[in-house]
């Protein structure tokens, strides 16, 4: 991954996002996009869409990745200055004490601590059990009169840690879960530009509140309209020790991009995001979904009178923690797995089921990708590893220095070529309607209206 490409990652992830506050992330997408989208708009609810104008009559194409993160909310400030809190989205509440926290006021952000009673003090049968988080505060080490002035009820918190490179590879942050998503959604949309476009229109939507059901994908999913979309979220990888695979499947950091099946999923997309897996040469996973995932997919895939939706996921590690761990190699292939994929949608394209087809995946022999080790196959036209720069034994690998991509060339026309047991994707709860019944309205404005776009109601 190059360097500025990694800058961004880490603008994304360490840019506080927590449900429902999505602004500040917002504005990072809409900067990023501004110079390469023909069009960003912004719906009602904070979701960011960017448009990338077709070049023919293909079918337009939808790629979701929700911003916010999950996080804390301020319910109390005592009189000594010490907050009580609320979850936002799915929070253990094992991992937080002694965690470091910022909390993020009107007045800037402030670094807390999470206190919790010291073992010395707490008596032998509760040293098994965990604090509700009701029962836990954050201590910002302020007089209480100053915390009362700079915090008010209603403020967000986010865990107080960055993106990190480690081991081969490797990276931890917290908000992987998704901002890995929208940071795979503006760079395929850069690619695209860059590669000579698509047929059809395509549309990068940052979303939000997926974390407390899927809110985001519901509006844009409707407002946008796309003929078919895929939802991008992270997965469980269940590559490390605990994890039972008989239940949740054989799913590997750096095993690449992990395609969803089931009922949730477009049986033709599936299709096509193989055949476009297999034609680029990308190793790929599957995933057993048997029901609704708990991904924007569930709100995607029944807005209005339906839209053919994928479900394409990188695996991580430890979901909803501040340690949240990927694969950067997995990263890059995905992106290539959507740009192919974005490609290969013409005209003829089809998604009902039974009825459309999915293009060939066979590779013709002359073109057959070598063997020549994870993700070599068919390096990306700008993340080409300089193999030339061996690693030190013992360091890290360091992302790419700077330099022309070979995006930034003119290309030639592409030719055609594709926590208990909750759902495995994502973490939206199953208590709220992943996608509420909207009434159909004849006089709706789509989101992109100046756009001659198909009428399919």
């Amino acid at each position: 991954m190059k360097a500025k490409h990694e800058r961004f990652l880490k603008e994304l992830l360490e840019t506080p996002s927590p449900t429902g506050y999505e602004v500040p992330v917002a504005d990072a997408v809409r900067a990023r996009l501004a110079g390469t989208a023909d069009e960003v708009r912004t719906d009602v609810m904070g979701s960011v869409h960017a448009l990338l104008s077709g070049k023919g009559g293909g079918p337009s194409f939808m790629l979701a990745a929700h911003m916010d993160e999950i996080g804390l909310m301020v319910t109390y400030i005592s009189d000594d200055g010490f907050l009580s809190v609320a979850p936002i989205g799915g929070l253990d509440a094992a991992i937080l004490p002694g965690l470091r926290v910022d909390v993020h006021a009107a007045s800037g952000t402030l670094r807390g601590v999470v206190g919790r009673k010291p073992i010395h003090l707490i008596k032998a049968d509760e040293r098994k059990s965990v604090t509700p988080i009701d029962q836990l505060v954050i201590d910002l080490g302020l007089p209480g009169k100053e915390v009362k002035k700079l915090v008010s009820v209603g403020d967000a918190i986010t865990f107080g840690v960055g993106f990190e490179r480690f081991g081969k590879h490797m990276a931890v942050s917290r908000a992987f879960d998704d901002k890995v998503g929208v940071w795979i959604a503006v760079r395929v949309l850069e690619r695209l530009a860059k590669k000579g476009r698509a047929a059809g229109d395509f549309i990068a939507a940052a979303t939000v509140q997926e974390e407390i059901g899927t809110r985001g994908a519901t509006t844009s999913a409707y407002g946008v309209n796309p003929d078919v979309a895929v939802a991008f979220d992270v997965t469980h990888a269940t590559d490390y020790p605990g994890i039972d695979k008989t239940k949740h499947g054989d799913i590997a950091c750096g095993g690449g991009p992990v395609i969803a099946r089931g009922p949730n999923i477009n049986p033709l997309v599936f299709e096509r995001l193989v055949a476009a897996a297999k034609k680029e040469g990308i190793p790929y996973q599957i995933e057993a979904e048997p029901s609704v995932t708990g991904t924007d997919a569930r709100a995607i895939q029944v807005a209005r009178g339906g839209i053919p939706c994928g479900l394409v996921s990188v695996p991580l590690r430890y979901m909803h923690t501040p340690t949240e761990v990927v694969c950067l190699k997995d990263l890059e292939a995905t992106v290539n797995l959507l740009v192919r994929f974005a490609l290969d949608l013409d005209e003829t394209a089809c998604f009902v089921p039974g009825v459309g087809a999915a293009p060939s995946c066979v590779v013709p022999e002359d073109d057959e990708p070598e063997d020549t080790g994870l993700f070599d196959a068919r390096p990306a036209d700008d993340d080409v590893e300089e193999d030339a720069e061996a690693e030190a034994p013992g360091t890290q690998d360091a992302a790419e220095a700077d330099g022309p991509d070979a995006e930034d060339v003119p290309a030639a026309e592409p030719q055609p070529d594709a926590e208990a047991d909750a759902p495995a994707n994502g973490d939206a709860p199953d208590g709220e309607p992943a996608s509420g019944d909207q009434p159909a309205d004849d006089d709706a404005a789509w989101l992109f209206a100046p756009k001659d776009m198909k009428d399919k109601e």
